[in-house]
């Protein structure tokens, strides 16, 4: 019995172990600012030497206060992704941020953030969001947010965001929780893949006859990532 008890303890907190590593690992030191120029391949990047590091590494004039173009895809959104690439100390920080801009009846369409946490923030207009729960219960979690709302959406699990408003723009601002989250577009990925997913198989998993699949894999799949 006791050693049963033992067992279940320590896998108990191998468990909690794993969790704690699962997403960025956290910093060893101050910063570890990317050295876009090494060609060495490590989880992350390179740090530069802390005596080569200066105030721009921290810095982005990105603008984020001007809104994007949001009509050179037919999804009618753009997102403004800010992440270790763009602005090397944030390399082994664990953060990131976005702005996304929506025209009228514009959605951030489904999709997921394999490696990060998101918690959205309306700065202008109206948004309907929601995400779905993972298998067997595939449970969808929905809401209407107006200026000021906050709404979160858990790491890996497929969300979207909607402009309900036929005459008005929309923006949010999103936080996520890793240097560079990943984002899966389920639509993209699925029918726009490169190459292409065999249609026997889409057309089993959908259940849809080929031609269906066919049509859907022609489509220009417009990448909203900027």
């Amino acid at each position: 019995m006791a050693t049963s008890s033992y067992f279940l303890l320590f896998t108990l907190l191998a468990l909690a172990s794993w969790q704690t590593i699962a997403s960025d690992p956290s910093p060893l030191q101050d910063f570890c600012v990317a050295d876009n120029s090494s060609h060495v391949l490590v989880n992350g990047f390179v740090c530069k030497d802390p005596k080569d590091v200066k105030a721009e590494d921290f810095f982005l004039a990105a603008k984020l206060d001007m809104p994007r173009d949001t009509r050179s895809n037919k999804v009618g959104s753009n997102v403004t992704l800010i992440n270790a690439m763009r602005i090397p100390g944030l390399n082994t920080l664990g953060i990131s941020l976005a702005r996304i801009d929506y025209a009228p009846l514009g959605e951030n369409p489904p999709h997921t953030h394999p490696r990060a946490t998101e918690i959205l923030t309306v700065l202008e207009g109206t948004l309907y969001v929601g995400f779905v729960t993972s298998n067997p219960d595939n449970k969808f979690l929905s809401k209407v947010l107006n200026k000021g709302d906050v709404f979160v959406f858990p790491e890996g699990l497929i969300h979207f965001q909607f402009n309900p408003n036929p005459y008005k723009p929309a923006v949010a601002i999103a936080a996520l929780s890793s240097q560079n989250p990943g984002a899966i577009t389920i639509a993209n990925a699925v029918f726009g893949s490169k190459p292409a997913i065999s249609d026997d198989v889409l057309a089993k998993a959908f259940q849809v006859d080929k031609k269906t699949v066919d049509w859907l894999q022609a489509q220009f799949w417009a990448d909203n990532q900027n």
